[in-house]
């Protein structure tokens, strides 16, 4: 499974981004969107927005699970407390099937089992935790685009722990 994550601010403007792959059950931790689809990955993350800002006043829960579907993507989303939103994007390594009868255990097999969902969500509390970090630094401005390689690590190893 290939994953694109961002960070938007309240402006609606790109503050981090980062493409990985799934390192669970064989992975390589390596994205393998083509490259038409790298190119779509902002597209796609940016076109849900408009969903999330209608799920977010719905339940008043910081993690939305997965909010919307394009063709084989899937986008889950947390919001902070100061309303900027952690867009995941994940596209299965093979389609889902609807007709399909079992369910697989591999987390990279159906996007939208429980188990992906945990796994997601807890990769998005330990990114929450390092951004609350990482934000208050005093040379961080509200709505700026975050250059630490630090965090960048950070965002990279939840990654490989979770998904």
């Amino acid at each position: 499974m290939s994953y694109y994550f961002a960070i938007v601010g309240t402006q609606d403007n790109p503050l981090f981004e980062y493409e990985f792959g799934t390192s669970k059950q064989g992975g390589d931790g390596l994205p393998h969107f083509s490259e038409q689809a790298r190119h779509m990955n902002q597209f796609i993350v940016h076109s849900s927005l408009d969903i999330v800002e209608e799920v977010q006043w719905g339940g008043g829960q910081m993690y939305l699970k997965c909010v919307d579907k394009f063709f084989n993507n899937y986008v889950s989303c947390f919001i902070t407390g100061g309303n900027v939103k952690f867009l995941l994007l994940h596209q299965p390594t093979m389609p889902v099937s609807t007709t399909s009868t079992r369910s697989s255990t591999s987390i990279g097999a159906n996007p939208t089992s429980p188990q992906t969902e945990e796994a997601i969500k807890n990769f998005m509390l330990e990114v929450y935790e390092n951004w609350v970090k990482a934000i208050m630094s005093p040379f961080y401005r509200v709505n700026m685009e975050v250059r630490s390689p630090v965090f960048r690590q950070r965002v990279a190893a939840a990654g490989r722990k979770y998904l």
